[in-house]
């Protein structure tokens, strides 16, 4: 007994709805499962139309591939026209065409009362902790303990670094072995540290200096690490995966963004990401990940201290100061 088979016209048209449904309902349920947010994040217009014109695209060519194929699909439309399923529903068809399009050109022409769009709320704070406005970083002027230590840690010769750079840095040591471990980045404050030790007597404004300078390094490091594929090597938010999100990273060298915010509200942000905003962030929410749950509290102050420095601004002074 042979198998009825299925003509090309209906495949076109299951082909069709099978897409469009996938970009308008499924793509956006499948959204919720992988980022967890309470929203599906819908397919672009324009996205749907690219997707909509390959469907059409692949389609005609696979009908037009032989003149099988072509007879195959025109044949109900020809028996349609000709009333071979009867007058009711040719006359039924004939007539919705030409009122859907219609419809459709009327739609897109029509003037709208629209509702004002919102503007987007750069820096969301409603559920930022007050007593972290007041917070300062703890790298960018050490303390004299710090200091202190440090300058006995530069004397012996057995500075360490964060874990993520050591082993590059131990590496760079045993091959080259130098005479001291802080020539791996011989920036001037760190040049002039080395020749103060030489010279047995080191200033606390000298170390404080090269402390700063080591800060700095191990922060940028970090930076690179984590944050550099989306906000870049300038962090003018151009990274390499900075063109995948819709609403771009942060550009920090622009005069309206971290310059503007006190250094406790850049570390709320980074600490929580985009996971922690509020709800009027929406939909602008960012993809920055909660970085609390992978870089430990100094780590993410050091990253903050080396975007600052990188951006070249400065934070915000709170106003109580």
């Amino acid at each position: 007994m042979n198998k009825k088979k299925i003509g090309t016209f209906p495949i076109v048209v299951i082909v069709l709805v099978a897409v469009y449904a996938l970009a308008k309902w499924g793509i956006p349920a499948f959204s919720r499962q992988v980022t967890s947010l309470p929203f599906p994040l819908p397919v672009p217009g324009t996205l749907m139309f690219f997707y909509m014109t390959l469907t059409v695209i692949a389609l005609f060519l696979m009908v037009t591939f032989s003149e099988d194929g072509l007879s195959d699909f025109l044949r109900p439309i020809k028996k349609l026209l000709a009333g071979g399923y009867g007058k009711v529903l040719r006359a039924i068809v004939l007539l919705a065409i030409p009122l859907v399009a219609g419809w459709q050109a009327y739609d897109m022409t029509v003037p709208r009362a629209l509702v004002p769009a919102s503007l987007r709320i750069q820096h969301p704070s409603s559920n930022f902790p007050v007593a972290m406005e007041a917070l300062n970083n703890p790298f960018e002027k050490p303390g004299e303990d710090q200091i202190t230590e440090f300058i006995e840690q530069a004397k012996a010769n057995e500075v360490s670094f964060i874990q993520q750079v050591q082993a590059d840095i131990d590496a760079w040591a045993e091959e080259i072995d130098p005479d001291h471990v802080l020539e791996f980045f011989a920036v001037e404050p760190i040049k002039k540290l080395l020749a103060e030790i030489d010279a047995g007597e080191v200033s606390q404004e000298t170390a404080k200096a090269a402390l700063h300078e080591k800060y700095l390094f191990e922060g940028r490091a970090l930076y690179a690490m984590n944050c550099r594929p989306c906000h870049g090597d300038s962090v003018a938010g151009d990274g390499p995966m900075a063109d995948g999100f819709k609403l771009r990273p942060i550009n920090f060298t622009d005069n309206g963004t971290i310059e503007t915010i006190v250094e406790g509200y850049t570390f709320w942000r980074v600490t929580n990401g985009g996971p922690g905003l509020p709800t009027e962030a929406t939909p602008w929410d960012s993809a920055m990940p909660e970085w609390k749950l992978s870089l430990t509290e100094d780590e993410r102050w050091k990253i903050i201290l080396a975007e600052y420095n990188l951006a070249q601004k400065t934070p915000r002074i709170p106003e109580g100061h």
